[in-house]
């Protein structure tokens, strides 16, 4: 991979990991539900999910579901579906306020919620599919590992990213705690916003080949 190359894609990387999206989105919603540490393990499940993506991207997995319609419209609403389900338990969990010693296990919830958020959505893959191979440099060689190693970094930068949002709205909800009313009206918005994800993401097209 040439210099040029490289440039230019952490370049493009980094705005795209600083651009809030739905990932942003997602893992504040599971902040404001579960706390600091859930919104915490919520991004690093994200992370393990993307790196699905990216290692099956590198090995052409992702490119056969997005040519396939009926792979693509299963995968999309088994997502949908998924983050429906779990945004509508966010809501009703709102009305319950965690003690201290569910903390973690809501942190390990998150966890492999968000890995299986991610791993479900086909839109992460199309767009690893889209946005990556702009910069690999076929003269080079070993295409697969430039692939997994671009993405490696986009992952990166991406979690890096969230986890910096998790922090600062983990300073708001702080400050959040000596007002219930509103804490928890906060966290059944983030559960309907997690169901509003669902939603978008069943209406969400295949790409054209």
């Amino acid at each position: 991979m040439n210099g040029t190359n490289f440039t230019l894609f952490l370049l493009a990387a980094l705005v795209i990991a600083a651009v809030p999206g739905p990932g942003i989105f997602y893992v504040a919603a599971r902040m404001l539900s579960g706390g600091k540490r859930a919104g915490i393990a919520s991004t690093f499940g994200t992370a393990l999910g993307g790196l699905v993506h990216v290692i099956a991207g590198g090995l052409g997995v992702s490119a056969i579901i997005l040519a396939s319609a009926e792979l693509f419209t299963a995968l999309k609403f088994i997502g949908a579906i998924y983050l429906v389900w779990l945004g509508v338990r966010t809501f009703r969990e709102a009305r319950k306020w965690l003690p201290q010693q569910a903390s973690a296990v809501s942190a390990e919830r998150a966890f492999r919620e968000g890995v299986l958020v991610e791993a479900l959505n086909p839109k992460t893959a199309a767009f690893f599919l889209a946005f990556i191979p702009q910069f690999v440099d076929p003269a080079g060689g070993y295409v697969a590992l430039q692939f997994i190693t671009l993405g490696l970094i986009s992952v990166a930068l991406n979690t890096l990213a969230d986890v910096v949002v998790v922090m600062m709205a983990a300073t708001a909800r702080s400050g959040l705690t000596r007002n219930p009313n509103l804490l928890q009206r906060l966290r059944q918005g983030s559960g309907l916003f997690i169901a509003g994800l669902g939603i978008s993401l069943a209406f969400a097209r295949r790409p054209a080949s």
